[in-house]
């Protein structure tokens, strides 16, 4: 573990904390910014494994071990603060929207193997019966559309049955972003009655053309190539934090890993630049 990256995560938190979240009548063992970062850091370091993170920030002395919670009440508490999280992630994301350049992609979360699906208690139905392009393979769950910033921090994201295609949120997604922004994407994006009216509001998707289309002017070609990279190194670093192979036995818990992988990166990102 980075203890830049830990410390870095419970001032912010804290700092939220102390400002949002109401003053509890007794004294927990952890309060709500040590609960949180080790969410933080089990996103970041054990693939969204709650216990490892747990017991080793217990071990290495970030968290005193007369004050450590044990599993099954650390998990409890965690869900009581759930929403305390999301709102930790939607302030952050919207301190990345300043600029005028975004990559916009989306990647699989599975909720478990295809062969499992039909037993699936916390998703069912055809909408979540997906495929994914990039990797040529079928999977059953959500897929996570994100948006990031040109230093890659998220700015903005949604979560969507895994059969609705990518174009589905983009008007959603692109609301609440400055007039001027460019929001670059791959061919999957192509959409020419979506590019008009994203322009109405100020607003341009520059996705990669297909061969049989007209291409955009080269300046437009030249930063698209240098940016795409930036998405895709996310949805690579998001993997590496097991956000495809996310292990949740509640639609809850389910949400609260997505958020705490999304927190981090965001925070991860923010120390790198």
């Amino acid at each position: 573990m980075d203890e830049r990256f830990v410390i870095t995560v419970y001032y912010v938190t804290d700092t939220l904390a102390l400002t949002f979240v109401p003053k509890q009548k007794y004294r927990p063992k952890m309060n709500v910014a040590e609960i949180l970062t080790v969410a933080i850091v089990a996103a970041r370091y054990y693939e969204n494994n709650l216990e490892r993170a747990l017991l080793l920030m217990c071990q290495t002395g970030y968290l005193p071990k007369e004050r450590c919670l044990s599993v099954s009440r650390f998990n409890r508490q965690l869900h009581q603060q759930s929403a305390f999280l999301s709102f930790c992630v939607q302030t952050l994301l919207e301190l990345a929207r300043d600029g005028d350049t975004f990559i916009i992609d989306s990647m699989p979360v599975p909720v478990c193997k295809r062969v499992r699906a039909s037993r699936c208690r916390k998703v069912r139905g055809a909408d979540f019966y997906g495929y994914c392009v990039a990797k040529k393979e079928k999977f059953f769950g959500w897929r996570l559309h994100l948006i990031c910033a040109a230093d890659g921090r998220p700015a903005n994201f949604t979560l969507l049955p895994a059969a609705y295609h990518d174009l589905t949120p983009i008007f959603e997604l692109t609301y609440d972003f400055p007039q001027g922004a460019r929001f670059f994407a791959d061919k999957g994006y192509n959409y020419a009655d979506g590019e008009q009216f994203i322009a109405l509001e100020g607003l341009r998707l520059l996705p990669i053309r297909k061969k049989n289309m007209q291409p955009h002017p080269w300046w437009d070609e030249w930063e698209l190539e240098a940016h795409r990279s930036t998405i895709e190194t996310r949805n690579s670093q998001l993997e590496s934090m097991g956000l495809e192979r996310l292990k949740a036995r509640t639609n809850a818990g389910f949400d609260i890993k997505v958020h705490a992988s999304l927190l981090s990166l965001w925070l991860s990102q923010s120390i790198t630049n």
